[in-house]
C-alpha cells in the first residue's frame, strides 16, 4: 500500500496481496455490513483508523461482508485481527477479544453476516497455512436497515478498541512476528 499509506482498502482482485511481503505485517480486518447501523462498526472503526498514523506493520482492510473472498488474507499475513458486531445479550458497547479457531469458537448471536465468516474461519483451519486469528467483538443491540448511523454507546467503542488493537498489535509483533 505504498502509494496510499495505510487508509483501508476494498480488494477486487489477488494483486493487492502480492505487492508486498506480507509475512511481518499484521493485518486489522474490519467487519460488518456500513448499510445496518450498529451492525457495521468494524467497518466504522477501520475508517477510523485509516484517520491514524500506523506503525510499518499494520495494514487496515474493510471486509465488508466479504465472506470467502477475504480467504487470501490468510494465506497472506501470519496475524489477523478481526473486528465486529455481535448481539450477544451484552451491554451495547461491550468490548471483547476472543482467539476463535472453529465456527463454534464465534459468539452464538454472532450479527447477520455470521455464516459467512463462520464458513469462512473453519476453511482457514483447513488451509496447509494459518494466521493468528483474534477477534475483537463491539456488542450491538439492535441492526437497523438502511442507515451509516452508530449508536452512542456503539460509537464510544470504537476509540477504546482502537487502543486495544494497537495494544495486541504492539505484542504481537514483538513476540510473534
Amino acid at each position: 500500500m505504498s502509494d496510499i499509506g495505510n487508509l483501508p482498502v476494498a480488494v477486487s482482485n489477488d494483486a493487492f496481496y502480492f505487492e508486498k511481503d506480507k509475512s511481518k505485517s499484521i493485518l486489522i480486518l474490519g467487519v460488518g455490513n456500513y448499510l445496518m447501523g450498529n451492525e457495521g462498526v468494524g467497518v466504522h472503526l477501520i475508517q477510523e483508523m485509516a484517520k491514524l498514523k500506523l506503525p510499518d506493520y499494520v495494514d487496515i482492510l474493510d471486509g465488508g461482508t466479504g465472506g470467502f473472498l477475504l480467504l487470501n488474507c490468510f494465506e497472506a499475513y501470519k496475524a489477523v485481527i478481526f473486528i465486529d458486531a455481535t448481539m450477544d445479550g451484552k451491554e451495547e458497547g461491550t468490548i471483547a477479544l476472543i482467539r476463535p479457531k472453529f465456527a463454534s469458537d464465534f459468539p452464538s448471536a454472532l450479527s447477520v453476516h455470521d455464516v459467512g465468516l463462520k464458513d469462512m474461519i473453519e476453511a482457514v483451519y483447513l488451509m496447509e497455512t494459518k494466521p493468528d486469528i483474534h477477534l475483537f467483538t463491539i456488542s450491538i443491540n439492535e441492526i437497523t436497515p438502511m442507515t451509516v448511523e452508530l449508536s452512542p454507546k456503539v460509537k464510544n467503542a470504537i476509540p477504546e478498541t482502537i487502543e486495544k488493537i494497537f495494544n495486541l498489535t504492539e505484542s504481537l509483533y514483538s513476540e510473534v512476528l
